[in-house]
């Protein structure tokens, strides 16, 4: 974190030029309104597509309280509503698609998905590096970015799988990497990516219409609070359903333990000891002063891309309250999972000591570390290739300050003994930024 001016970034001009275009095209009727009526939307997917089965439909309730809170709340620009219908068009032909391979083959849904291993940590505690790192290690498993952006193959997988066609799935995703790179350049510093890197689950979770990717790019309060308060069993079981198919899709072994990460575990570890009860579970832990800025930044910088009138402070505010409702429900959870299928790794040791800590993650696993040091390796001189300048932020810019982070998260630092850049900070009151 470094000192910065107490203005958030804007976005980029790409964005402006896109909604002026957007904006212009309705005027001339050549692009659509946006429509946020459930039914309309499903009954237009399923016909462009020739399907109806869209699986499970509790899907169906996200999708409604998400419609209407996007409607009303967000105040979404041009951009930002043409946005929502491709994605929500994506997601639910994703879903017809899922049926469709589900009933063409129906051992997918036999495959076994047996002790993952979960990384469970706020956002921004170093869960992509620790993810990516073992991901190197050819004995897991792990989705590829391609994979959580399209995790169902088109009809015609099949003829890739003989060597007949190429799967343009990752065209696809390189071509949404393009323009949200152009849409927002600090997305690369941010979260470095590309097609094949190994990349979290978040994307299947999605799929249920449910979960934090869409209150981190849309202001949906009353959608947040509404997923705050179900249980997500449902779009947990989808998304082990998805991640069955994706296996087979990649012609994996389902011997192989599947590397697993995103933040939406914080909040629903019950769910995902239900679907996967034979998790082994490593929490992340960072100093919350970090995880906070960290967040709201990225954040900020999804959300000015759809929206043109994001206030700051309640931007930050929403994501120390997200950040403190996460780690509330992580410690509660914990209190029910046997200590010897958990292990804790702090960010600052990773920091300091990557190979050590991995040794350490890696006897709680029962593996030797040895075979996959290689892979590790090649990874983080890849990472460093790839992440083109550091993430600036700073509580400050989000009307937020440090005194009021660690009087709402000290207790946190104190219980997992969480090294923080200012110790005397946890004693002091708090004052509030700006």
């Amino acid at each position: 974190m470094r000192n910065q001016p107490l203005t958030p970034p804007r976005r980029s001009r790409f964005i402006d030029m896109v909604d002026a275009g957007i904006r212009a095209g309705r005027g001339l009727g050549l692009v659509d309104e946006a429509c946020w009526d459930r039914d309309a939307l499903m009954e237009e997917v399923a016909r462009e597509y020739g399907l109806d089965d869209f699986g499970d439909d509790w899907f169906t309730r996200p999708l409604d309280v998400m419609l209407d809170s996007a409607r009303v709340e967000a105040r979404l620009n041009a951009a930002g509503d043409f946005s929502a219908m491709k994605q929500i068009h994506h997601l639910l032909r994703d879903r017809l698609y899922a049926q469709m391979w589900f009933k063409r083959h129906p051992e997918i849904l036999a495959r076994p998905i047996k002790n993952p291993v979960v990384i469970v940590g706020p956002m921004r505690s170093g869960t992509t590096r620790l993810h990516r790192l073992l991901s190197s290690d050819r004995r897991f498993a792990h989705l590829r970015s391609f994979e959580t952006i399209s995790p169902v193959p088109r009809p015609d997988f099949e003829e890739v799988m003989a060597g007949e066609k190429e799967d343009f799935r990752p065209v696809l995703a390189k071509r949404i990497m393009k323009v949200a790179r152009l849409a927002n350049p600090r997305t690369l510093s941010i979260h470095p990516t590309g097609p094949y890197e190994p990349e979290e689950e978040l994307g299947l979770i999605a799929a249920s219409f449910y979960g934090m990717k869409f209150d981190a790019q849309w202001r949906v309060p009353t959608y947040t609070r509404w997923c705050e308060e179900q249980s997500a069993v449902p779009a947990y079981r989808h998304m082990a359903n998805l991640m069955r198919l994706i296996g087979w899709s990649q012609q994996e072994s389902s011997l192989r333990p599947w590397i697993l990460k995103t933040p939406q575990h914080m909040l629903d570890l019950p769910a995902l000891l239900e679907v996967f009860p034979d998790a082994r579970l490593i929490f992340t832990h960072r100093d919350p002063k970090s995880v906070v800025g960290s967040t709201a930044s990225l954040a900020w910088n999804q959300t000015i891309i759809y929206a043109d009138d994001i206030e700051v402070a309640p931007h930050g505010r929403e994501w120390l309250r997200k950040t403190e409702l996460m780690i509330e429900r992580m410690r509660s959870a914990r209190d029910n999972i046997p200590r010897e299928r958990m292990i804790d790794v702090q960010y600052d040791a990773m920091d300091r000591d990557w190979r050590g800590t991995m040794e350490r993650i890696y006897a709680f696993l029962g593996l030797d570390m040895e075979p996959a040091v290689e892979g590790m390796e090649d990874f983080l001189a890849r990472s460093a290739a790839m992440k083109r300048r550091p993430h600036s932020y700073s509580l400050e810019e989000f009307g937020l300050s440090t005194g009021e982070v660690y009087e709402r998260l000290g207790d946190y630092v104190r219980k997992y003994k969480v090294p923080v850049e200012d110790p005397f900070a946890l004693t002091r009151p708090a004052i509030a930024a700006g």
